[in-house]
């Protein structure tokens, strides 16, 4: 994904809001099966992580080996994760 595909991407994204937090248990194997529905639908989602940086760091690059995704952008504790819906 170029430099220009994720600048649409977060334009898109600004108006979003977290469609998944994940709060004090981290990230679940059911945390992780909710982001794999919300990204079946929505394809670009915003995901809340509430947890220290290295750990939201970790936690965002979890997220997007074991979904297939790709991390657009984080600010502060909301990441940006996109991923094409072949079927839409």
């Amino acid at each position: 994904m170029n430099s220009a595909d994720k600048k649409k991407l977060r334009a898109e994204a600004h108006t979003l809001k977290p469609v998944v937090m994940i709060g004090q248990s981290g990230l679940t194997a059911a945390v992780l099966a909710e982001i794999e529905l919300a990204l079946d639908s929505h394809e670009l989602i915003k995901v809340k992580i509430r947890a220290e940086r290295d750990e939201r760091k970790l936690m965002s690059e979890k997220i997007c080996t074991d979904t297939g995704a790709v991390l657009i952008q984080t600010i502060g504790q909301i990441a940006v994760i996109y991923r094409l819906n072949p079927d839409k």
